[in-house]
């Protein structure tokens, strides 16, 4: 396949930028179609498309448009959440590959049903989790394959991000957290952390996670920031909110190997993913850029204190980083994971992060809601391989590829 031809549902803010991303990056893909249940926004996406290629692309507020359009081989759909997983099952169902933004699911039968629809129609689905593909997390799974960790026992991640204009202003700018950061309260954005770190430990490929409980602190950061910001008579400023400020997720392993996950998004504070990754060998600490190695292995380091990453990156860094100078948002990483996808639809196969992985990183948000509102209680995590994970089928060896690094696709 030469051209992927391309129908993109969902045009906000995130939608928007991605799009314009690929027009401006991947001449090998088509944009036919365009939509947005706004009219004014699949309006500004049409124009973008017409103004970038010279051809304008159908537009339409009703996804299904899409899905009736033979041309059309794959949907990517960077919509509200809520949307992700219906989205998904009716492109399956149609016959083309679809890609998701991140986000969790809304309950463990969205997450069965994109399997079961998976696994009825064999159409590959996959979410675009970008920071899989980040330049010092991909150094890390290039550090973690050759052993330099040792046995993996313990890792930790975050989305610990201030959101708490966005949130506040969800309806003047029309985004989808508000509603949810109202009405739920859980591990509601888990991907980010949890998508690498599942690589690192062979989640459903010889590995899984069986069991999580959850708690969250109280409510006050989006209250405050209104009242501060806004003014007593601005809306929802009496509203109490359910998101807890701080949401803290542990979960167990198959194999002994324990995560916790932070959701840290409605207080003051800078940016991180709190990446940690613990092996018997050796520690990388994302806030500090550091790893340690206990002297066992080859490296700078030395005695109790790390080193930066960077004075690694001559002999560890992954193969698809050599030499790419970052396109794209992030750091670079929205143009590698879109690669991942289109080239597995380009080639028919596979993709690098596929249903089975989606289902069990989106789980988690429902089960986390589920351990709060029973007092944190555990919670046991389904297994959507259906005990395939001791012995699933082969990985496809790509440059893109996840559970390997495929030296041998880069010469």
């Amino acid at each position: 396949m030469e051209k992927v031809i391309v129908g993109w549902v969902g045009l906000g803010g995130r939608g928007y930028g991605v799009l314009e991303m690929v027009l401006d990056t991947m001449p090998d893909v088509e944009i036919a179609g365009v939509c947005d249940l706004y009219e004014d926004r699949c309006e500004k996406g049409r124009a973008l498309v017409e103004e970038k290629t010279g051809k304008s692309p159908v537009a339409v507020t009703d996804y299904r448009r899409l899905l009736e359009m033979k041309e059309i081989n794959a949907i990517i759909t960077p919509s509200a959440w809520e949307a992700h997983v219906d989205v998904c099952i009716d492109a399956m169902l149609a016959g083309k590959y679809v890609a998701t933004e991140v986000g969790g699911a809304y309950s463990i039968q969205q997450c069965w049903d994109l399997v079961r629809t998976y696994e009825r129609t064999r159409v590959p689905c996959m979410m675009l989790e970008n920071c899989c593909y980040g330049k010092e997390e991909m150094t890390v799974l290039n550090m973690i394959k050759q052993g330099l960790f040792g046995e993996l026992i313990h890792c930790e991640g975050g989305y610990e991000h201030d959101l708490r204009d966005e949130v506040a202003l969800g309806n003047e700018n029309r985004h989808y957290r508000l509603r949810n950061y109202m009405n739920r309260n859980g591990e509601l954005y888990p991907t980010h952390e949890l998508g690498p770190i599942a690589k690192y430990l062979n989640i459903n490929r010889g590995n899984r996670m069986v069991m999580l409980t959850a708690m969250s602190s109280k409510a006050a950061g989006i209250h405050q920031w209104i009242n501060d910001k806004r003014g007593a008579d601005f809306e929802n400023a009496d509203h109490k909110f359910t998101e807890g400020d701080v949401v803290t997720t542990c979960i167990k392993c198959a194999h002994g190997e324990t995560i916790v996950l932070t959701h840290d998004t409605t207080l003051p504070r800078p940016y991180s993913r709190g990446n940690r990754v613990q092996g018997t060998k050796g520690i990388w600490f994302e806030d500090t850029h550091g790893v340690m190695f206990d002297g066992s292995v080859d490296g700078p380091s030395w005695g109790h204190r790390y080193t930066n990453i960077n004075e690694y990156y001559d002999k560890y860094l992954h193969p698809l980083w050599r030499g790419y100078e970052a396109v794209g948002g992030h750091g670079g990483m929205d143009y590698l994971v879109m690669r991942g996808f289109i080239e597995a639809v380009k080639a028919q196969t596979q993709t690098p992060i596929d249903v089975y992985d989606t289902a069990a990183w989106m789980a988690i948000t429902p089960l986390s809601e589920d351990s709060i509102a029973c007092g944190s209680m555990p919670v046991a995590i389904p297994d959507f391989t259906n005990g395939k994970w001791t012995h699933r089928e082969d990985f496809v060896r790509s440059k893109y590829c996840l559970e390997a690094v495929c030296e041998e696709q880069f010469n």
